[in-house]
């Protein structure tokens, strides 16, 4: 079965909380400029992954693997430990915030709307290369 491979290069973003403001009479809601950018950012990569392929349709599959830098302060001990995966992040971003922001910086390029997803399979470990990296296939 086909599936799209989408990277996501560098520290991985959870989707911001969603900020009010009001004008004179009127409220309204905004997302925040860092979440908007990263969802640009999934939006660019996920085109760059489609090429001139139509969008996906139907139930769909979604696996994310969110990859996090080993931080420099690390021991040698902690670092072998987390690039055996045996020590995991447990830092935010959290893992559903980051699929939220994956998710809606996919919608209308990869398919239609998130809503399709029914299966979903996410990491989140240590490595030395931060990303992310998403297959989006048809569900079996």
């Amino acid at each position: 079965m086909p599936f799209i491979v989408v990277e996501i290069p560098g520290d991985p973003r959870g989707q911001g909380r969603p900020r009010a403001t009001i004008r004179g009479k009127h409220a309204g809601v905004y997302t925040d400029s860092k979440t908007a950018s990263y969802q640009n950012l999934v939006a660019l990569a996920a085109k760059d992954a489609m090429g001139s392929r139509p969008l996906l349709e139907g139930p769909l599959q979604l696996t994310l693997f969110a990859r996090f830098r080993i931080p420099k302060s690390t021991s040698k001990k902690a670092r072998a430990r987390m690039i055996n995966f045996v020590d995991k992040p447990t830092k935010k971003p959290d893992l559903t915030n980051i699929l939220k922001a994956v998710e809606d910086g996919m919608n209308g390029v990869v398919f239609s709307d998130d809503s399709q997803i029914v299966t979903l399979h996410a990491k989140k470990f240590y490595t030395e290369n931060p990303g992310v990296k998403i297959w989006v296939s048809r569900q079996p």
